[in-house]
Order: C-alpha cells, then structure tokens, then sequence
C-alpha cells in the first residue's frame, strides 16, 4: 500500500485592511458629503495662500425656473441637484453671481470643496505662466530632461505635450473597481502612505506615445512634480505666487498631501478650494486669462485649452477612456470646436467647473456622487448646464 499526504487547503486571501480601504470608505455617501468638504481634517496639507487683495464678487440674483430636456423628459433644477447629489452650485454671468445654492449637508460659501480632477486643469494654467516665465523651455521637453529619476520607466521619453493630451501611451484603462489597477494603487500610495513614485514608475506602456487619449491621473502627476522639478517650489507654494493671490479669492486654498515622506500635493486632484473661488478660475478663462487688467496666464495657453484639431482628441473621437460629448485639450474637457465653445474642468464624483466663453458664463457644481464615475449622471449634468448657459446667452 502506498502511504499518501493530503495538501492543506489553501489559505483564503486576507481582506483588505481598513487602512488599505480608507480611500474607497472615504469616498462612500453618506460620509462623502463630510469628506469631501473636510481633506483637512483627514490628510496632511499645504495651503494656497490668497494674497492680501480680495475682490468680492458682485451679485444680481435670479430666480432659475427653467427647466432642461434630459432621455426625452423635462426638468426642473431641483431635480438635477437631486438626481446628481449636489453639494453646491454657482453661476455666473457677465462676471456677476446670478445663482448659488449649498444643498450639500457641509456645504457654504466658505467651505472649500475637494475637486479632485478638476486639480489637472489648475496644473495646466500653472504649466503655462511657468513656460512664460522660461522655467519650462518646451512643449517637447521630456520627462527626464526635469526627473532623470524616470530614466528607465516608460515616462522616460514622454513629453509635456503628449502628457497635457493624455497621450503618454502610459498606464491602462482608468478603472477604479478593479483592485490592482494603476488608479487604485495610486490612490492606495497616496493615502495609504505608500510610494507614489514608484506606483507611477510602474505603469507600463500600452500603446506608443502621441497616437491615442487614454484618461490618465498619472500623466498628470508627472506633470506636477515636473512643474515642481523646473520652478524649485512647491506646488503649493507656486499656485498661491502665481496664480491664487492674483484672483482675489475669498480664502486661502490647499493641496492635501501624500501621507509618507517626503509628502508631495497630488497635482492631480488634491485641489480644495471655494466653488466661489473656483469660479474665479472660470473667470480667469473667459477673460483669456486676465485678471483686473493683468495678464495671469498667457492668452494662448488659455486658447489652446478651449479646443483642439487633433483628430483623437476631437469631441466623440476620445475611445473608452472619454465620454462620446467630450474631447480633450491641455488637462480640460471640450464640448465643441471652437475657441469660443464651452469646455469644462471634470473631477471624479460630480465636480464641475463649466466654462461659456461666448455666453460669458461661468457654473462650478459639486457633487458627491456615490461611485467616482457615472455617465448617465454626466450626461444629465452637462444637459442641464448647457440649458442654463443658453438661458443667459439669450438674455444678454
């Protein structure tokens, strides 16, 4: 008889930990509604100082009765807030604040809001005004002419142009319900007190460089920490020099910042700040980056975020990784053509910074959405705003 040794079963995978999960639970309704409006209280921090000018924004209140064709049906803004979990919401126009309404349980005219994305398009004006300054030399720069830490990734050779389209060719598909993804062991390193570095490091190349968008909070990060490598700040401290304290915001914004050392800002979407104050940004962007008769960011950059004739970054043209009403141009959505068509900021969640050049208005609309990504509540969203942005185009 042959004696046999039966194998032990084997182990089950250990769940994740709650410090492993605490991005997922800190972005789940209903504790989003706290979050979102409290990084501050959660992670560490770098603040956006405002300067010592503020300019109070004017106000001429209407009532928004209107209402907005949605899959063939009618609605009021009540229900869009509703449909779209709101948290705050301001329009401007001619400069003015014709609307505003915080249904959000912590939401204020003072509460700064986290935007998430919305962080890649602040990253992009800051990549403009360095290049005007001569910090940056090029649109063809490469990664490694400001990072030789990338010598040898698949950044190495990716330049500023191909990372402000998300063109990089580096990464995959942003997908933020599949565990080991390149999204998740971002987030997982930034809030969890990994290596973000090397998360970003690691992601492999997909396609060559400069043929295709593929949505990537990595490429904008690489953006940030370039920008940081080239100026010798950081972030931070560069957004409140050069931007912020220009705007004559309401408060100071902040970055918040990794958990492990050295702790680094998420140009890619730790951003907080007033929707009023974010509005100012929209402002910035109808006036070709003036503010009070100075020139803050260049005009061109400011144009060449409104629109682009690349063919893959045409609206509907985007892939997988884009909605089919979008196209992309320098870390902002567009939703036409033209110089003078409407573009927006996007963030995960339902954040908005929805930009009219032509009917010179300006929406900021927070949400806390209960998953990161939702297309039927974008749909529903940029429906409505584009009803609002008509409404005062008319009225003019």
């Amino acid at each position: 008889m042959t004696s046999t040794t039966e194998r032990p079963a084997p182990r089950a995978a250990k769940p994740p930990s709650w410090w492993e999960r605490q991005g997922d639970l800190l972005m789940r309704r209903p504790f989003s509604e706290f979050t979102f409006t409290h990084m501050n209280w959660l992670m560490p921090t770098e603040r956006v100082h405002r300067g010592e000018v503020h300019r109070p924004l004017p106000a001429d209140p209407h009532r928004l009765d209107l209402t907005y064709r949605f899959e063939g049906q009618d609605h009021t803004l009540a229900e869009l807030h509703r449909h779209t979990n709101t948290t705050a919401f301001v329009v401007m126009h001619h400069g003015r604040i014709v609307h505003e309404y915080y249904p959000g349980m912590f939401a204020g005219p003072r509460v700064r809001m986290q935007l998430f994305s919305v962080s890649k398009s602040v990253t992009s004006l800051l990549i403009g005004i360095a290049m005007a300054e001569g910090v940056i030399d090029s649109l063809h720069d490469r990664v490694i002419d400001y990072r030789k830490d990338f010598l040898g990734s698949a950044y190495e050779e990716v330049t500023l142009a191909e990372l402000l389209t998300m063109t990089s060719g580096v990464g995959d598909l942003e997908a933020w319900d599949v565990p080991d993804s390149d999204i998740k062991r971002f987030e997982q390193a930034a809030m969890g007190g990994g290596d973000l570095t090397e998360v970003v490091k690691s992601a492999r190349r997909r396609v060559p460089a400069g043929v295709a968008f593929n949505y990537s909070t990595l490429d904008a990060q690489v953006l940030g920490w370039i920008l940081e490598a080239a100026t010798g700040t950081t972030l931070a401290a560069y957004a409140a020099d050069r931007l912020w304290r220009h705007l004559g915001a309401d408060r100071d914004a902040y970055y918040w910042l990794t958990r492990a050392r050295p702790r680094t800002a998420l140009g890619a979407g730790s951003f907080n700040a007033t929707a009023r104050d974010v509005a100012r940004l929209g402002l910035l962007m109808t006036h070709d980056g003036v503010v009070a008769g100075r020139q803050v960011v260049p005009r061109d950059w400011v144009r060449r975020s409104r629109g682009s004739d690349v063919p893959h970054l045409a609206v509907g043209a985007l892939g997988p990784s884009g909605y089919a009403h979008y196209g992309y141009a320098n870390q902002w959505w567009t939703l036409g053509s033209s110089s003078f068509d409407a573009f927006t900021a996007l963030g995960v969640h339902g954040q908005y910074l929805y930009v009219d050049p032509s009917a010179d208005v300006v929406i900021v609309k927070c949400s806390a959405w209960p998953t990161q990504d939702d297309e039927r509540r974008d749909r529903e969203t940029i429906a409505a705003l584009r009803r609002i942005s008509d409404h005062f185009a008319c009225t003019r």
